[in-house]
């Protein structure tokens, strides 16, 4: 449906008020407040489990053992797309790390929340993906795919094509998918704006950004800001086309932290750490070759795409940041 639509830069340019609209009600529960934002994040939450484990069941029983023939059919080339797109589901994990300043205990538990809900996610995962292909064959999938812009649960359970109660069935999961990207917005808007005050308080973006709202105690300046951004590429944009640029910033991003790790034990071994990276040189080691691995598996406008907002990036440090930084 984008191929007709006007681009800039190679971007598919869409109108989408209802994005609009979604983003902007989280921008407003974001600056009322963190218990407020997961009090909205935890039933959001659940209300997918509950649409996942859903699908599961009702999916289960039209599972065919055949389908996973062959079980990678485009080879490991075809698993390193999958897994740099696929990313995408996983970036909201590191965001948990931007709210330790609003953590009670954030030593003992961003650790235990970070990797436990890593651990559950990953089987949940593997069990919906494991249900969704054993459903619909991957050749059908291929074709279907590339002529429909169906929601993949939806798309599986019409090809089952369960009897009376489909459309029923349907309905449930296309809404569970609506609440599961909702949820996925909160939390990114969750935490580039906290990004956003730590860089201001350390001198690289303008004082403004690290204002804090007197009666709600959020960034509440970032978290509009971020919030007016987000909703206007969700609105002019295909959400395809910003997941790929999402993965390979953020991928990006998980390269410098783990060289920064590197630099860091070196330059100040005796620095005061609360988090402490074991296994070092390995782990960040592996961290790089991981992160460059899943960006190589992006297309190559991807790439060209992340080169231009690092170039902005770039401007916006040495014309401002770099002369006014505290770090320094």
């Amino acid at each position: 449906m984008f191929e007709s639509a006007p681009h800039i830069f190679g971007l598919p340019i869409v109108f989408n008020v209802l994005a609009f609209a979604i983003v902007a009600l989280i921008t407003i529960v974001l600056v009322i407040g963190i218990r407020e934002s997961a009090m909205t994040n935890t039933t959001m939450v659940l209300l997918k489990l509950c649409v996942l484990g859903f699908f599961v069941l009702v999916g289960w029983g039209y599972v065919r053992t055949e389908n996973f023939h062959p079980f990678m059919p485009n080879g490991w080339a075809g698993v390193q797309t999958g897994a740099a797109i696929v990313f995408f589901a996983y970036i909201g994990f590191d965001a948990v790390s931007t709210v330790a300043e609003e953590t009670r205990n954030p030593r003992r538990d961003l650790p235990i929340g970070i990797i436990g809900s890593l651990i559950i996610c990953t089987i949940i995962y593997i069990v919906v993906a494991a249900v969704f292909t054993g459903i619909i064959p991957y050749d059908v999938l291929k074709q279907k795919l590339a002529t429909e812009q169906a929601e993949p649960l939806t798309m599986a359970l019409q090809y089952a094509n369960i009897g009376r109660w489909a459309n029923l069935f349907v309905g449930i999961v296309a809404f569970g998918s609506v609440v599961a990207h909702t949820a996925v917005l909160l939390v990114f808007q969750l935490g580039q704006p906290r990004i956003f005050f730590s860089m201001a308080r350390d001198g690289l973006l303008p004082p403004s950004f690290a204002k804090v709202h007197p009666r709600f105690r959020t960034p509440y300046v970032t978290t509009i800001l971020t919030g007016v951004a987000v909703a206007l590429c969700a609105m002019f944009t295909s959400i395809d086309e910003m997941v790929d640029l999402t993965n390979i910033g953020t991928l990006f991003a998980f390269i410098l932290v783990c060289i920064g790790i590197l630099i860091l034990r070196k330059r100040d071994p005796n620095r005061p750490r609360t988090f402490k990276t074991p296994l070092v040189p390995f782990v960040p080691i592996l961290g790089v070759i991981s992160c460059l691995y899943l960006m190589l598996g992006l297309p190559w406008i991807t790439w060209i795409r992340f080169g231009l907002w690092l170039v902005v990036g770039m401007v916006v440090y040495f014309s401002y940041g770099f002369r006014r930084s505290r770090l320094l």
